[in-house]
């Protein structure tokens, strides 16, 4: 992993930082063929619920003369809000992990798994709560590399092409308003 100003590399790909629910379900059994059909199709539906989230509705600038797109993005607003507390009352009956700090890209991750720290050489199921308002986390089987002063290095296995397609996606999305919200915040102090 390298560190270079705002950008994170992992196995010489771009990768996000955040702080996540995460957790890892050590398995004894690789998944079967229709458990990761079932587990790529439930991963597609997360992520494009959360580029859909994380949207904002921008109106063309021909549009923006438009006597009804300062009515539809007010409406727009309204339904993400609700949308947003929604999810945050799903999530809030459901017990998840803690947040902990994951670097993350379509390849691999590394993260602070603290007292519930694999064994390296194990295989399981990595999961990713993406958002709040998001109930269910994205389930990626995974072998952990390895482990080492706390930190958990996992290899993500069986990743179909369409998921790592829209994980490097949101990934480039995260990482790009992360360096925006950086660069912000210099010119502000």
């Amino acid at each position: 992993m390298a560190e270079h100003g705002d950008t994170v590399i992992l196995r010489n790909e771009l990768a996000y930082i955040d702080c996540l629910p995460v957790k890892f379900v050590v398995s004894t059994v690789p998944p079967d063929t229709a458990l990761r059909a079932n587990m790529a199709e439930h991963n597609m539906r997360l992520l494009l619920a959360s580029t859909a989230l994380e949207e904002h509705g921008q109106i063309d600038k021909s549009d923006e003369s438009s006597t009804h797109s300062a009515d539809l993005m007010r409406m727009e607003q309204k339904v993400n809000l609700l949308l947003d507390v929604m999810g945050y009352l799903l999530a809030a009956s459901q017990s998840r992990p803690e947040p902990s700090p994951i670097r993350l890209n379509a390849l691999c991750a590394v993260w602070e798994a603290g007292a519930a720290t694999p064994v390296a050489g194990s295989v399981g199921t990595l999961m990713i709560y993406l958002r709040e308002c998001l109930v269910q986390p994205l389930q990626l089987p995974a072998k952990v590399t390895e482990v080492l002063d706390g930190q958990t290095q996992l290899e993500f296995m069986y990743m179909p092409d369409s998921i790592a397609v829209h994980l490097e996606k949101l990934v480039f999305r995260r990482h790009r308003r992360q360096i925006a919200g950086a660069r912000h915040a210099r010119r502000a102090s």
